[in-house]
C-alpha cells in the first residue's frame, strides 16, 4: 500500500519534565512523554518508522485499530522485535475513526513512557463540538519497572474495587503520582475554550496499572464514544476506566470560569491527576471537584454501528477463568493457563466467537483482544474491565481478522507474568 501520510517514531532515552522543577529520566517517543499526537484522517494509508535507539528490543503496537496481522507488533507472535540500531516499517490503513494510541509491547517498556496517542479524524461526527483536546492518564514511576518475587511481595496498592491490598491484591508497583499529558497534578495542563462552546475531550488510559474515575468540576459529560466507536450520547457526572480503554466526552461551558478534571486512581491511593479546563479571561484558581456525580455504566452505552453477525448461537464459546498462576510465584493464569506456555484458542474465519470470563481474583482485570472489535450488551469496544470478587464479563466478536491476536489483561504486571492467550485462525 502507497502511503497518505508517513511519520517517524524514534524510541530513546532523554528527560522529560513531569513539573516545572522536576525532570524524569525515561524513555520516550522522541522529546517527551507522552509521544508525538498522530492525527490522520479516516481510510488514510498511515507509515510509521519506528527507529530503536533503546539497548534492548522494542516493537510498536497500534492499540484498538484492527491492522493486519502482521503490523500488531506482538513481539514473537506477529514480528519479530526490533533490535537496538533497526528500524521497522507499520503500514496500515487508518480505520475506523475514533481515539486510539500507540505503546510498546515489549517487557514492561510501557511503563517507562513508550506511549502516544493516535487520533483517526472522522469525516462526519454524529456530534456537534467547537474544539477538542486529547487527554492521556498515566501513573507515573520514577524509576525501573520490575516484577514482584511473589505475592505480597511488595507492588504496593489496594485490593482493586473496594479492595484490600495483600496476596492477590499486591499488583501495582509504588507509583509516586498519576499524570495527565505527562504531568503531576502540582503542574497540570490547562486547555483553554471560549465561552459558550461544547468541548470534545478525548481520554485514552495509557497507564500500565491504574483504574481511573474521571470527573470535571461543575459540568456533567456527555459521552458519545467508546474505544473509540459512536455510542448514542448518555449524560455521566464521571466514569470509570481500565488501562487500555478510552472515551470520548463533550461538556458544554457555559460562562466563563475555571474547573478540574479530576482522574482519581481506584485501586490506589496517589494524589489523582489534575488537568484544567478555563473559559474567559479570569486567571482564578479552578473550581475543585468536590465529589465524582453518577457514574457510566457499560448497560449504558448503545453503539450506533454493532458488530454484525453476533445475534444467534455462536459457533465457539470459550469459558475462561481470570486468576492467580499458583505455585508461590508471582503469576496470573487465563483458563489455569500462563503466557506463552499456554494452548491457542482456536478459531475458524466467519465463526461467531463467545468469550465469557469469570474472575477468581480479587483484583479488576482490563481485558483487550487484539485485531478485534467485540460485544459488550450494547457497546461496542476492544477493552473491558472485569469486576474483581468473582466478577463477570461476556463478550461476542465475528472472526474476521485472520491471524494469530494476543488476548490480555492490559494491566501490564499481569501481562507480563503470564496473564494471555492466544486466538488463533484455523
Amino acid at each position: 500500500m502507497e502511503p497518505d501520510r508517513t511519520v517517524q517514531l524514534r524510541a530513546t532515552g532523554g528527560s522529560h519534565s513531569v513539573t516545572a522543577d522536576r525532570s524524569w529520566n525515561t524513555w520516550a517517543y522522541g522529546d517527551g512523554v507522552p509521544g508525538p499526537e498522530l492525527r490522520v484522517a479516516e481510510g488514510d494509508v498511515l507509515r510509521a518508522t519506528v527507529t530503536n535507539d533503546l539497548q534492548e528490543e522494542t516493537t510498536v503496537h497500534w492499540h484498538g485499530v484492527p491492522v493486519r496481522n502482521a503490523m500488531d507488533g506482538v513481539p514473537g507472535l506477529t514480528q519479530p522485535p526490533i533490535d537496538p540500531g533497526s528500524s521497522f516499517e507499520y503500514t496500515f490503513r487508518a480505520e475506523p475513526a475514533g481515539t486510539y494510541f500507540y505503546h510498546s509491547h515489549v517487557g514492561l517498556q510501557l511503563d517507562r513512557g513508550l506511549y502516544g496517542p493516535l487520533i483517526i479524524e472522522e469525516s462526519d461526527p454524529h456530534v456537534e463540538y467547537d474544539r477538542e483536546f486529547v487527554l492521556v492518564l498515566d501513573d507515573f514511576l520514577p524509576g525501573e519497572p520490575r516484577l514482584p518475587e511473589g505475592f505480597g511481595g511488595g507492588m504496593g496498592g489496594s485490593g482493586g474495587m473496594g479492595g484490600s491490598g495483600g496476596m492477590m491484591g499486591d499488583t501495582r508497583p509504588p507509583y509516586e503520582g498519576l499524570l495527565v499529558n505527562g504531568h503531576l497534578p502540582s503542574d497540570p495542563p490547562e486547555f483553554t475554550v471560549e465561552e459558550s462552546e461544547r468541548v470534545r475531550l478525548r481520554f485514552i488510559n495509557a497507564s500500565s496499572a491504574t483504574v481511573f474515575q474521571v470527573g470535571v468540576a461543575g459540568h456533567d459529560l456527555s459521552v458519545s464514544h467508546a474505544d473509540g466507536r459512536p455510542v448514542e450520547p448518555v449524560s455521566a457526572g464521571s466514569f470509570v476506566f481500565g488501562a487500555g480503554e478510552r472515551y470520548d466526552a463533550i461538556a458544554e461551558v457555559a460562562e466563563p470560569g475555571s474547573w478540574e478534571i479530576r482522574a482519581s486512581a481506584v485501586d490506589g491511593n496517589e494524589p489523582p491527576a489534575r488537568a484544567v479546563l478555563r473559559a474567559g479571561d479570569g486567571d482564578s484558581s479552578p473550581t475543585a471537584l468536590q465529589s465524582f456525580g453518577s457514574r457510566l455504566r457499560y448497560s449504558d452505552l448503545r453503539a450506533l454501528s454493532p458488530v454484525e453477525g453476533v445475534d444467534g448461537r455462536p459457533d465457539r464459546t470459550f469459558d475462561l477463568t481470570l486468576s492467580a498462576g499458583g505455585g508461590g510465584s508471582y503469576s496470573w493464569a487465563i483458563g489455569g493457563q500462563t503466557y506463552p506456555d499456554a494452548d491457542p484458542l482456536r478459531i475458524a474465519e466467519g465463526d461467531h466467537v463467545r468469550v465469557r470470563m469469570a474472575n477468581r481474583s480479587p483484583v479488576l482485570h482490563p481485558m483487550h483482544l487484539h485485531g478485534h472489535f467485540f460485544q459488550v450488551g450494547d457497546a461496542v469496544k476492544d477493552t473491558v474491565l472485569v469486576p474483581g470478587h468473582m466478577g463477570e464479563v461476556t463478550f461476542d466478536f465475528v472472526a474476521d481478522n485472520p491471524g494469530e491476536w494476543l488476548f490480555h489483561c492490559h494491566n501490564l504486571y499481569h501481562l507480563h507474568a503470564g496473564m494471555a492467550r492466544v486466538f488463533e485462525y484455523r
